[in-house]
């Protein structure tokens, strides 16, 4: 991703110490790199959404343990592995819906109690948490690879592919390149014509904010719709193919994204219109069944009740834009049945009308060690 001509990750570390994320809580009017000096700090930028997105959460929980691992006490091999547990809980806890960040904890944690000694351990979760991170980049340029196929000019009348999308699975959502629009970017690179229909994605406006501060990076022609219009352009037949990510998939297909997700998927199932999930492989939870063993995280009323942007001098503001004295509920995520999906697209090829069958045997082909 390039920002002013420079290039830079979502989230990335150094020397395991410092943990540094471009701030997404401030975007897209205020560009920040913000710095997490322990594990504590990381751990809340993850709960407070500074980062947030399947793979760059998963980047930032493995650095987050990574972190612990180096601050834990040596002086007992004991009290070293203590801390370090309590961390992992405490990290696991943030996000309870991401995949990516249960992946990230587990593989660092088994990676380090391999060592055969504290300072080994602590030099082990480093690497691995970098390796999390390292192949979260290749994975989502791979899935970019795998799905721009799909994006076909002769789709439209115009010549030109129309894609929907809901909330954010960009480059922001992982260490770069990103799922649902890595096709997207991979296309543009190939010339093909494509304009993107960017839902807002209330009540944090991933979509608004985002995505669309993404693709104007980009120079990807693109407009913002609210997200109740999804299924009237689907309807008038304006939107040729959704394109969406996914923060946890069962072994049956079903997936879990962003609110709202699911009522894009009905309506292309209404219209037919092919509805697609990207994700890497490591947002597959093979040991969930289907989607109603997904747990869905419920977050602050407060992200309902107000809103947070410049006033017209440019001055950062929160105004509550609610009936004074209502309550709400905010459910982050929704679950789209695998019956409803077209395909999965994965850095190793595209699961075409998953279901849990053929997940298994593309895990028994690709990823065996995930079924052991």
């Amino acid at each position: 991703m390039k920002v002013g001509g420079k290039r830079y990750k979502t989230v990335w570390a150094r020397g395991g110490r410092g943990v540094f994320m471009i701030n997404q809580n401030l975007l897209p009017f205020e560009f920040e790199i913000k710095k997490c000096g322990n594990h504590s700090q990381t751990v809340a930028a993850i709960k407070d959404m500074s980062v947030r997105g399947a793979g760059a959460i998963g980047a930032a929980a493995g650095f987050a343990l990574a972190q612990a691992f180096l601050e834990a006490p040596q002086k007992s091999g004991k009290a070293f592995w203590e801390y370090a547990s309590r961390a992992k809980r405490e990290i696991e806890a943030s996000r309870p819906t991401a995949q990516n960040l249960f992946y990230a904890t587990r593989r660092v944690y088994a990676a380090a109690k391999k060592a055969k000694t504290v300072v080994e351990a602590k030099k082990t979760a480093v690497r691995e948490a970098q390796a999390v991170a390292d192949e979260d980049a290749a994975t989502s340029r791979a899935i970019g690879v795998h799905g721009e196929p799909l994006i076909k000019n002769k789709r439209s009348k115009r010549g030109v592919t129309r894609v929907g999308t809901h909330c954010n699975a960009g480059w922001l959502a992982f260490v770069d390149w990103g799922t649902a629009l890595a096709p997207v970017y991979a296309a543009r690179r190939k010339g093909k014509r494509v304009f993107v229909f960017v839902d807002e994605t209330g009540p944090r406006g991933q979509g608004a904010r985002l995505t669309a501060w993404e693709l104007r990076n980009e120079r990807v022609p693109h407009v913002i719709i609210p997200d109740a219009a999804g299924a009237f352009f689907t309807s008038k037949g304006e939107i040729d193919l959704m394109m969406v990510g996914a923060d946890r998939i069962a072994a049956n297909g079903d997936a879990a994204n962003k609110i709202g997700t699911l009522q894009r998927a009905i309506a292309c199932a209404a219209y037919g219109v092919p509805f697609y999930v990207a994700a890497p492989t490591a947002t597959f939870d093979l040991r969930c069944p289907n989607g109603e063993r997904i747990p869905v995280e419920e977050r602050s009323e407060d992200e309902v009740l107000f809103r947070s942007g410049p006033d017209e001098k440019g001055v950062m503001r929160r105004v509550l834009v609610a009936n004074p004295g209502s309550k709400a509920r905010n459910p982050s995520f929704d679950v789209t049945p695998a019956k409803l999906i077209a395909g999965i697209i994965t850095e190793h090829g595209v699961i075409k009308r998953p279901n849990a069958a053929k997940i298994k045997a593309f895990f028994a082909k690709h990823c065996p060690e995930r079924l052991r």
